[in-house]
């Protein structure tokens, strides 16, 4: 018998379902595996289940139950529910109420809903829920764990196609033969893709990245080590005085949770407008915050919204800050260096590795911005993600020299998995002297008084975004004590 090393467990709520989840290790696998089981339903409840299942589909295949005349959704799951209840009550005549919820539910789920994979989209410890294809186990990636294979099969290409049309008839997309590529998202708000046979070729895919229950903030960051104090302290003077920041990463590295972050440092009397692919920032609720968001085409190749559409758009809004999700093309990057020339703060993210390597993707197609045009830019932050530990961390910080070159002023060191300090700035602090008429000691002191409203987050566990959106308030009014 292969060792097994038991590595977590803990409890997940599915409306009525408790379901255990099992982290675990065996000596014959290289890759832990995630097990659940419904706690509260018995081996022969879930046989009868089965039946109950079997009896549904065959009433839907037979067209007993006509789901075709039904448009709506939610008139489907009321139509069903109402089915499955007769059903239930058939093979359970004297059910209580709770367990006629509970087991309708389950019905549900496993019929009109994402089976199992509804389990992993309630577990808050998971990132990304992944299917790759019919003939091999959902994957999983547990944010303490990393990638995890999980006892969950999807039982056919037929039904991941299923799901994928599902999930894209509720977001008004579709997914076909001839458009076999779907972007899209829950009523949850996780961002969906998926792609059908043959372009992927083992298989029709469905990758799910989670949305965050409660976003990332500034007190996470760096109890996780993510930034140290002195970085948020810096980040956050340049934010205060209306210096625009772009934040580079590679994939996953943490670049829009970094882009939410530094979005708490925003003072509530000022109009923030945000523009995003997919909706994923979540500011303070005393922000003046008006979220934009792109539209695909329809079927016809009608209604498209795009970034730069509403880039120009944002502009006749009179926004004090703009927030951009990802910078892609030109012709976007145009529109926001212009409005940073004409007086605007923009903050935005880069996929890019590090400062050198964003400064050269900034001024080569397809961006290709001149690059006498970065300086307006005074400060870069780099975001890093270890693929082998999980790890994500602030890689650099660094400022942008009149030349456009980055001058690095922060550098994460790998092997002591610390923020190390490189050298003091010079750009941005005779930048912050020019319109503030601070002095190097007041920026000193500045600093240290940031550092101090920080660690009272930390100290007090402050992590609600809301809350620490009020604290930062009466530090912009003038009313923290």
């Amino acid at each position: 018998m292969p060792a097994v090393q038991k590595l977590d467990s803990y409890v997940v709520k599915v409306g009525n379902m408790v379901v255990n989840v099992e982290i675990s290790l065996s000596d014959k696998d290289f890759v832990p595996l995630y097990r659940i089981s419904i706690l509260n339903i018995s081996p022969i409840t879930a046989v009868v289940l089965n039946k109950i299942k079997e009896e549904f589909v065959s009433k839907v295949a037979a067209g007993t139950i006509d789901v075709n005349a039904i448009a709506e959704h939610e008139k489907i799951k009321a139509v069903f529910s109402k089915e499955i209840t007769t059903l239930i009550h058939k093979y359970f005549p004297n059910i209580d109420e709770k367990s006629l919820n509970l087991l309708r539910e389950h019905v549900m789920q496993e019929n009109i809903g994402l089976g199992n994979l509804e389990v992993l989209l309630s577990d808050g410890h998971l990132e990304e829920v992944v299917v790759n294809n019919s003939k091999e186990p959902v994957w999983v990636y547990h944010r303490e764990f990393g990638w995890l294979k999980t006892n969950i099969r999807v039982p056919s290409e037929a039904r991941i196609r299923h799901y994928a049309t599902m999930i894209g008839r509720d977001s008004q997309k579709e997914i076909t033969v001839l458009s076999p590529l779907l972007d899209a998202r829950l009523p949850s708000g996780d961002r969906v893709n998926a792609t059908l046979q043959p372009i992927s070729a083992q298989g029709n895919t469905i990758t799910i990245r989670k949305f965050l229950e409660r976003p990332w903030t500034i007190t996470d960051f760096i109890k996780s080590k993510t930034f140290n104090y002195e970085i948020a302290a810096l980040v956050w003077l340049a934010i205060q005085y209306e210096l625009s920041i772009l934040v580079a990463g590679g994939t996953g590295s943490g670049k829009t949770s970094a882009l939410n972050v530094l979005c708490s440092f925003f003072p509530p009397n000022q109009r923030i407008i945000s523009i995003e692919d997919t909706r994923e920032l979540v500011l303070s609720e005393n922000l003046h915050w008006v979220p934009l968001v792109t539209r695909a085409p329809n079927p016809e190749g009608k209604g498209e919204v795009t970034m730069l559409d509403l880039t120009v758009n944002s502009l006749r809004m009179r926004p004090d800050r703009i927030v951009v999700g990802e910078i892609r093309r030109k012709r976007e990057a145009e529109v926001l260096f212009e409005a940073m020339h004409t007086g605007h703060s923009v903050y935005g993210t880069l996929h890019s590795n590090n400062a050198h390597d964003a400064v050269v993707r900034l001024t080569n197609p397809p961006i290709d911005i001149p690059k006498m045009m970065l300086p307006v830019v005074p400060l870069m932050l780099v975001m890093s993600r270890n693929r082998r530990t999980g790890l994500r961390r602030a890689l650099q910080l660094a400022e942008i020299m009149e030349t456009g070159d980055p001058r690095i002023l922060y550098q994460h060191d790998p092997q002591r998995d610390e923020i190390m300090k490189v050298r003091d700035p010079t750009r941005f602090y005779e930048i912050l002297k020019l319109y503030s008429g601070l002095t190097p000691k007041q920026i000193e002191v500045d600093l240290e008084n940031k550092v101090k409203i920080l660690k009272w987050l930390v100290q007090n566990s402050i992590v609600d975004i809301n809350k620490i959106g009020l604290t930062l308030a009466k530090y912009y009014t003038g009313r923290l004590k």
